[in-house]
């Protein structure tokens, strides 16, 4: 659900409505004015980014305001009437459709997803395993709606773009639903200030199927396809990690 009292940030409370109801509309620039989301019926792809939106409300909030905002700007007489969607449109759209937030403690270990360091990346920082080191462990949650989808009919070559975000240590003894609301507010915030990703390059593709338990014979010929686990182009830069204190944002009452 949809916590109470969400709105867009035109002032307006956000609640999902059939398609049929709002047809022709601008997607974007409707959700900023009116609140409305457009949902298709017997839509997988709408349904998930509904679930998203329950997930991470606020998050979701700041990227249709910024993306209204960033059109706003683009569109001014000087561009013409469409303007160009700019770099930080196109990153959001990325992690609206195809992307995830890695959230650790260890810089480290997200360094190695930004390196494309797979052996690392799957050999230790994001085990699954019961017994694993708890100092380097990585959490990871997908806010692609799109990327969502694909898990109907999963393949071995599903890569996620992802946001790595870098916490302190203790926020592990929240309890989970405090640290994804405290989360949620944090990056929210971030992004509205101008101070979170700004480029589609500030996300890094993950393999998703390399994680541990996500697909069957996780041996050693898996990891070696390097059409799936591919290494960082040369002279590109990797991705980076952003730090944000998620104590001190304090959860909704």
């Amino acid at each position: 659900m949809l916590p109470a009292g969400l709105e867009s940030h035109g002032g307006h409370p956000v609640r999902f409505v059939p398609a049929g109801d709002i047809p022709g509309v601008a997607y974007e620039d409707h959700i900023f004015s009116t609140g409305r989301v457009s949902t298709r019926p017997d839509s997988w792809h709408d349904l998930f980014n509904a679930m998203v939106w329950c997930r991470f409300p606020r998050l979701k909030a700041a990227m249709n305001a910024v993306h209204f905002e960033q059109q706003k700007t683009r569109q001014s007489p000087a561009r013409g009437a469409r303007g160009a969607r700019g770099n930080m449109r196109d990153a959001l759209t990325l992690l609206d459709e195809s992307g995830a937030i890695v959230v650790g403690s260890d810089r480290q270990s997200l360094q190695a997803i930004a390196e494309h360091d797979w052996h690392r990346v799957f050999g230790s920082g994001m085990s699954s395993e019961s017994d694993s080191d708890e100092s380097d462990k990585l959490d990871i949650f997908l806010c692609g709606h799109a990327l969502l989808e694909k898990f109907l009919y999963p393949y071995k070559a599903i890569t996620a773009k992802v946001l790595l975000i870098q916490v302190e240590e203790h926020v592990k003894l929240l309890s989970r639903n405090d640290f994804i609301a405290r989360l949620d507010h944090k990056l929210a915030d971030r992004l509205l200030d101008g101070n979170l990703f700004s480029h589609p390059a500030d996300l890094s593709p993950l393999p998703l199927m390399g994680l541990p338990g996500w697909w069957p014979d996780q041996d050693g010929v898996f990891y070696s396809d390097r059409g799936v686990f591919r290494p960082r182009r040369e002279n590109s830069n990797p991705a980076p990690v952003f730090e944000i204190s998620v104590e001190k944002i304090a959860a909704d009452p």
